[in-house]
């Protein structure tokens, strides 16, 4: 479904994406790790065509992302939702106004047919009859719920996820893995997460990435990539501060 070639991507002169290459099948749960400021963020805002690459090309569905632009861009990002990495809801909307957002702003739904979606989704997040609440009255757990029901209110094909576990506690961050795991096979979507939390890698993935100097360096499976003998990979997942990886 999504294939990144020779992806090379640079900010004032500073290369973050150099040469990268992946492809995400259909229907597949892709993690993608590496280290803080890597480009896992990056790479998520290239495959929604938020950013557009300095050379290299993004295929969804056959589609060139990046020869798109006005409504047909806009019409190809109908296609996603996407879970931000502080949740971006709206302060001053209620739960209702965040969770049906799209709905409000590009169906021709009528308020009750928007609310029994908004209802539908918040349920499948545990979080039903919340809709009058405000942001504010929320913990942040509540807060990631609200934004993953938003992320899936418009049933979208592919669902990106950008640090879903910051900011919340561990047990808390547990619930929210459980929860994009049974989405992703109930719901059949493409999902896209980048993180560096290993513990929500393994339980999210089908495959797991790496991302390292630029480039993907390794995919495979979650046991795969926890077993494997390269020095990179072993001391990322380990969490080892004795390594390759330097600079911190």
């Amino acid at each position: 479904m999504i294939e990144l070639r020779n992806i090379c991507k640079s900010f004032n002169g500073h290369k973050v994406l150099d040469d990268l290459n992946l492809k995400i099948e259909t229907g597949e749960s892709m993690v993608i790790i590496g280290r803080s400021g890597c480009g896992k963020s990056v790479t998520l805002k290239h495959i929604i065509g938020i950013m557009e690459p300095d050379a290299g090309s993004v295929l969804v569905d056959n589609i060139n992302v990046t020869k798109l632009n006005g409504q047909d861009l806009k019409k190809f990002r109908m296609n996603f939702g996407m879970l931000f990495q502080g949740g971006a809801l709206f302060d001053s909307l209620s739960v209702l106004e965040n969770v049906g957002f799209q709905l409000f702003e590009y169906s021709d739904l009528s308020l009750g047919e928007i609310r029994k979606r908004v209802a539908e989704c918040l349920a499948m997040v545990g979080l039903s009859g919340i809709e009058n609440a405000k942001p504010a009255e929320l913990s942040g757990g509540m807060k990631k719920r609200v934004a993953l029901a938003r992320a899936i209110c418009m049933s979208p094909e592919i669902i990106l996820f950008d640090e879903p576990t910051t900011g919340i506690d561990p047990i808390m961050g547990d619930v929210i893995n459980d929860l994009i795991r049974r989405l992703h096979d109930t719901l059949k979507t493409t999902s896209i997460t980048v993180t560096h939390d290993m513990k929500s890698a393994y339980k999210i993935a089908d495959k797991i990435a790496m991302l390292y100097n630029k480039k993907i360096i390794a995919v495979g499976t979650p046991d795969e990539i926890k077993n494997s003998d390269n020095p990179v990979i072993r001391q990322f997942v380990t969490g080892s501060a004795v390594g390759p990886i330097t600079g911190y």
